[in-house]
């Protein structure tokens, strides 16, 4: 049956196939460490205690019809208010667009700026970009991000392309990386931005930057989140932010996001939104307006959600270093933020205690899941190149007792490879 271009051309989810994998094995009764997975296991990380009984409450007086179309007043002044105080980003209530949670305001920002053909521009491995890309029939401008770099791209990387392009996606702290943009670099690409849209002609579209914050508050140690508004305010004409509830409280499931922008863009996004209809449910944002307010139950709540998390990266970190010094070849990215780490595990060539040769990459990612049941999500999964020996590692389900052992699992596997 012959259906829409779209829906022939569109690419599966690597992760979404090795989910199933994992599943499956599982499901048989072994013994797997699933590190895949970009969410949170409730019962390790729940959202906070305030914010749940918020939404039963809300649920119990009936808030169960349709929100307004750009999200309810309360909410929008609570963000307002929240970003205002906690980031120093003024945004006004016009200029704020709630949904259910960022992937729709993602696709809402490439809908509204990017026609058929537009350049745009993302680097890899970043969180599917070139999916929007392609929903769009965007010109995939894409740069490849490098280790040296911690795997975040530069000005100097994408300079090149601006020409004629329309959007450049960005992402910090980054998924998949778990890393982060550094002060100057950031300042880099924002005076470029500048620079190029000045060089514009009235008639000629602008160059956007989509600047997706998610885990901004999820930073450790010496690392600081860093905004292209507030290093350079020139960019608020010209910047999308996106932002939500999701990953800074572990509430992936309760779906409330926002973007923030110029107002003739955010307006655009809320008239394809609306068609859409994919709107955060009236409850949750009843709830997330009443628990932005609790600044103190907030923090609290922050301080002990970031140490577990940090605690987690570490110890893993910890463990890769030491392989790495014992002469495995496994190296790790010291952690800066969010849920992930990102990993090498670079086996291409090895020969398994049964003769096989490790041929390529997917055989290296099959060989530590069956070996070691260690399941990571290969950065090719993210648009990097196919002989990229470096994974993403998320923490959100993780279990600090199985670390330990999953290290030594790992050790023995790699002992087994000649």
């Amino acid at each position: 049956m012959k259906l829409s271009h779209l829906s022939e051309t569109l690419i599966g989810s690597e992760i979404v196939k090795l989910g199933g994998e994992i599943r499956e094995k599982i499901r048989q009764g072994e013994r797997i460490y699933n590190f895949t997975i970009g969410d949170f296991d409730p019962s390790i990380f729940p959202i906070p205690k305030e914010l749940e009984d918020a939404i039963v409450e809300a649920y119990r007086k009936h808030f169960t019809n349709y929100p307004a179309a750009e999200g309810n007043l309360d909410l929008r002044e609570a963000i307002h208010t929240f970003t205002k105080d906690e980031e120093g980003l003024d945004y006004s209530i016009n200029e704020i667009l709630v949904a259910s949670g960022g992937r729709p305001l993602i696709y809402t920002v490439f809908r509204a700026l990017c026609d058929k053909g537009d350049k745009i521009i993302y680097a890899v491995p970043s969180w599917n970009n070139n999916h929007y890309t392609h929903f769009v029939g965007g010109e995939h401008i894409v740069i490849e991000a490098k280790a040296e770099n911690n795997f975040m791209p530069t000005a100097s990387a994408i300079r090149p392309y601006i020409k004629e392009a329309v959007l450049i996606s960005l992402c910090s702290p980054q998924n998949p990386t778990g890393t982060t943009f550094r002060k100057e670099e950031l300042e880099d690409i924002c005076d470029m931005v500048v620079e190029e849209n000045k060089r514009r002609g009235d008639g000629e579209k602008k160059l956007y930057v989509m600047y997706d914050q998610m885990y901004w508050h999820l930073t450790y140690g010496e690392i600081k989140h860093y905004n292209p508004v507030s290093l350079r305010p020139a960019m608020r004409e010209y910047t999308i932010f996106i932002d939500a509830i999701s990953k800074v409280f572990a509430a992936t499931g309760v779906r409330v996001g926002w973007g923030m922008g110029p107002a003739t863009v955010i307006s655009k996004m809320k008239a394809i939104l609306t068609h859409i209809g994919a709107w955060a449910p009236m409850a949750e944002q009843k709830a997330v307006a009443y628990y932005l307010a609790n600044r103190d139950g907030i923090k609290k709540y922050l301080t002990n959600f970031k140490s577990e998390i940090e605690e987690r990266l570490h110890r893993i970190y910890n463990g890769f270093s030491l392989l790495k010094t014992e002469g495995y070849s496994v190296d790790a990215i010291a952690p800066e933020a969010a849920i992930y780490l990102t990993i090498k595990i670079d086996l291409v060539g090895k020969k398994t205690a049964e003769g096989r040769s490790l041929e390529n990459q997917s055989d290296v990612t099959a060989y530590v899941l069956n070996a070691a049941g260690l399941a990571v999500v290969p950065f090719y999964a993210f648009g990097a190149d196919r002989s990229s020996s470096w994974y993403r590692l998320s923490v959100g389900t993780c279990k600090k007792d199985e670390i330990e052992e999953m290290i030594g699992k790992l050790r023995e596997a790699l002992l087994k490879l000649s």
